[in-house]
Formats: C-alpha cells, sequence, structure tokens
C-alpha cells in the first residue's frame, strides 16, 4: 500500500525521494505529470501527497483539484514546494486551499520527517 504519492519530474530528486521514503519505511509512489498525480491519488488512499511545483506538467492545476476534492471525506494532507523566490505561485497554491507550501530547501531539510508524517 501507498503511504505518500509526489509529483516530481526531477529524475534525481526522484531518486532522493525513494532513497528518503525507503531509510523512514514509507512505500512512495511518483509521477512525473499532473494526470499521473491525479490518476494515482484517486487510485490509494495515500494520506501524504507533495507536489512539486516546478513540475512541467500540470502541476498547480493538479494542486488545485487536489485541493478541491480534499474534505471530511478524504483527509489527506497536501503538501507543495518550490522556489523560494516564487510568491507570487505560493499565493496561488494557498488560494487553492493548500496549507503546507514551503520552498524547496526547507522541503528537502524535512524531507525525512515529511514522510514519516504520511504514517501518522
Amino acid at each position: 500500500m501507498t503511504d505518500a504519492i509526489v509529483l516530481v519530474d526531477d529524475l534525481f530528486f526522484q531518486a532522493k525521494l525513494h532513497e528518503t521514503a525507503k531509510l523512514t519505511g514509507i512505500a512512495l509512489e511518483t509521477a512525473a505529470t499532473g494526470q499521473q498525480l491525479l490518476t494515482a491519488a484517486a487510485a490509494s488512499p495515500a494520506a501524504l501527497v507533495i507536489v512539486d511545483l516546478n513540475a512541467q506538467q500540470g502541476a498547480l492545476e493538479a494542486l488545485e483539484q487536489l485541493c478541491a476534492s480534499n474534505g471530511p471525506g478524504n483527509p489527506r494532507r497536501v503538501i507543495a514546494f518550490l522556489s523560494h523566490l516564487q510568491t507570487e505561485l505560493a499565493e496561488r497554491a494557498r488560494a487553492a486551499g493548500c496549507q503546507d507550501v514551503m520552498p524547496r530547501s526547507k522541503f528537502t531539510q524535512n524531507l525525512a520527517a515529511i514522510l514519516r508524517g504520511a504514517k501518522s
């Protein structure tokens, strides 16, 4: 069973995510496009969804759809990360309903703890 789903199209960062997930005992599924993320999220009860807002294909749109579908019947945590300079994109993500929007550096620094949160 998948604990977390991540939209990230950077292959090097995908490898880092999978390595950290393995070390923390988290079953991780990655998606390279927004549509792949939405498909995976619809098929999985994963408690955590992470979106790299710098992914090239449909990241913000997928985040908007995930946050719109999140509610009492679907209480999954949605986290987005991006470059710290992209304040407008961060505001758009927050306006879509994503409460956890953070710079990529903070996300990377706290990655193990964030992934462990998928089991909580």
